[in-house]
């Protein structure tokens, strides 16, 4: 396939880091097939692995809600038309008061969010929308939200990144509620939830990944190794060597911890754990990019 679009070589650069004609031809090879160029190109060491989320289409913002006990957690992502209402301090205390509302009532959906009534006014949150429109100037709507509510004994950290273009919440399990109110583990919750937005993570441990994208990664291992032209036996080790490095980069527990790369963030995890005597594991995390749907 020779008429490749110009567009589609600058999609497969943006989404790969790779050569403008590495590009042209990968997408060449696969007949314009942008997922299987990716492929092409990661199998000749020519691209990263791609986490492809979408771009942002929409400026707005996210916002994070914990409760005081800690353990009723919402992130909420709100859109707008211009980043100046982005910004705009009428905007940011309209989310934050949405993500407390989502939190209290516990809506199904936008639809039955609209419905609930205003803390402490007698209009709804929709009638509130109409408020808030007409003082921006500006079409907002809800874009997505998600409430996490722990029923066990842990804890919720949360970390809002980028100018509120990035919003994260880390769920905890503890064998002791009490830590959830220790400094050190405060500290340490938050710089988790920090680690997640800095090191962009797949998944909490190795288990917890798709066997579809295991697999997947295998075949791109296995084909990579065979490019060397080793013999069998060493083509296998080098694809678990490389899955293994895979897991390493991409399994928030075998990361190593931003703060010092000298140490795994499970390392640090079981440190604070013994200085307060107690078992601490991360069990999920919610991250939200911008304009996004992952």
């Amino acid at each position: 396939m020779s008429n490749i679009s110009a567009k589609l070589v600058k999609e497969l650069r943006e989404i790969t880091g790779a050569g403008m004609m590495e590009c042209k031809k990968a997408l060449q090879e696969t007949e314009g097939d942008i997922e299987k160029a990716v492929d092409f190109l990661r199998t000749r060491g020519l691209a990263a692995l791609s986490k492809k989320a979408d771009r942002a289409t929409n400026e707005g913002a996210i916002a994070e809600y914990i409760s005081p006990d800690d353990k009723t957690g919402v992130l909420i992502e709100v859109n707008c038309e211009t980043d100046f209402v982005a910004t705009n301090q009428t905007f940011v205390s309209f989310v934050k008061l949405l993500a407390e509302v989502v939190a209290k009532d516990d809506p199904l959906d936008n639809a039955a969010l609209m419905t609930l009534p205003v803390p402490g006014r007698d209009i709804s949150i929709e009638e509130l929308f109409g408020e808030t429109v007409g003082k921006l100037g500006e079409n907002i709507k809800v874009a997505r939200f998600t409430r996490i509510e722990l029923l066990d004994s842990g804890a919720l950290a949360a970390y809002i990144h980028g100018g509120a273009k990035i919003g994260i919440m880390v769920q905890f399990a503890l064998g002791n509620q009490a830590s959830a109110e220790a400094e050190p583990f405060k500290i340490y919750a938050r710089d988790i939830a920090m680690q997640v937005a800095a090191a962009n993570p797949i998944a909490v441990r190795r288990e917890d990944f798709d066997p579809a994208l295991i697999a997947h990664e295998k075949e791109i291992y296995k084909a990579q190794a065979a490019e060397s032209g080793k013999p069998e036996q060493i083509q296998e080790k080098m694809a678990e060597g490389r899955l293994n490095k895979f897991f390493k980069e991409q399994a928030l527990v075998e990361q190593a911890y931003v703060k010092d790369m000298d140490i795994s963030v499970d390392q640090y995890t079981q440190r604070v754990a013994k200085e307060l005597g107690d078992s601490i594991a991360i069990t999920a995390f919610t991250r939200y990019d911008l304009g996004s749907t992952n």
